[in-house]
């Protein structure tokens, strides 16, 4: 079985909008609420945990009433960084399994999921091939990068929970920073092996106001 962490602590300030984005409406509904919609069809995951802002439990809990989501469901407080977020929400797991995702990922599908889950490695993440050319550098060109070599990180992520917290222990004790999960696990369990299943175009994050024009969703 696996518990759902759903990183919705973000402040949405690029969404230029009264309220995180998150809470937003797509589509006629709450962004959060088409993920919670899903995860709350499928049997393998026992329950979530939201990672939120204590003052936005009560907003969500009503949806949750106004939308019938049955699936239990934990809060935990937000922290400062995405990483102290995640960190946050596992202290609230105790399955063997976790699942990250980001509640501003909204076109997430129900099969994402259950093909993640039923990926044989026990730690898998979903990227795709960068199709545009990149390079190193800020003010000044710095360098060349090969594209082929790297890949555009998506979520959901799965990990065995046990060695996604110790690698949060660690990482917090070294005062390191990362963006994501998969890089963090990387870093200290290098021989562990995550694999990366081929992602979907459609999964993208919601970032900006323009990201919520003209999108319909995923099946």
């Amino acid at each position: 079985m696996y518990t759902l962490v759903l990183l919705a602590g973000g402040s949405g300030s690029r969404m230029k909008k009264d309220i995180p984005k998150q809470y937003l409406l797509l589509a006629g509904k709450p962004v959060i609420m088409h993920i919670l919609e899903r995860i709350d069809r499928i049997k393998e995951i026992a329950g979530a945990v939201i990672v939120c802002a204590d003052e936005y439990i009560p907003l969500i809990s009503g949806m949750m009433v106004q939308y019938n989501i049955t699936i239990p469901v934990k809060f935990a407080k937000a922290g400062d960084t995405r990483q102290a977020s995640v960190k946050s929400g596992l202290e609230s797991v105790a399955t063997e399994h976790v699942i990250l995702h980001e509640a501003a990922r909204p076109f997430v599908s129900e099969n994402d999921f259950v093909r993640l889950m039923k990926e044989p490695c026990e730690n898998a993440m979903y990227g795709l091939d960068i199709p545009f050319t990149v390079i190193k550098g800020h003010e000044v060109v710095e360098g060349i990068l090969d594209r082929s070599e790297l890949v555009n990180v998506q979520l959901p992520q799965k990990f065995n929970t046990t060695i996604l917290r110790e690698a949060h222990e660690k990482a917090g004790q070294e005062k390191r920073m990362f963006t994501e999960d998969a890089g963090l696990v990387h870093f200290y369990y290098p021989d562990i092996g995550i694999k990366i299943c081929e992602g979907m175009v459609y999964n993208i994050k919601l970032t900006t106001s323009m990201d919520l024009a003209g999108l319909s969703l995923a099946p």
